[in-house]
């Protein structure tokens, strides 16, 4: 479907066709955990592998912070607590 078809407007809403709903889960650096809890917490908690989560453990301790999953509220919800109980500093945007 092109951009400048529209759905028949008894179905709009009904098809998330965009990224408005998906959140980014954000590590933040803390300069307290060590590099391989928060590598280790990663894949536990978000399902990386042990490269991704340790790529996102090298971007969060240089910049500050990195965006470590995508998803819906619930699902990075429940990311967040079991991040925040291993001590890691994490919010949804």
């Amino acid at each position: 479907m092109g951009s400048s078809e529209k759905l028949n407007p008894r179905f709009e809403g009904l098809f998330d066709t965009t990224d408005e709903n998906e959140l980014n889960l954000i590590l933040h650096n803390d300069e307290v955990n060590t590099f391989d809890h928060v590598i280790n917490s990663l894949v536990e908690v978000c399902y990386h592998d042990s490269n991704q989560a340790e790529q996102c453990a090298f971007i969060t301790h240089y910049k500050g912070k990195c965006d470590v999953k995508k998803g819906g509220y619930q699902e990075l919800s429940l990311m967040k607590d079991k991040l925040n109980s291993k001590g890691l500093t994490v919010t949804i945007d």
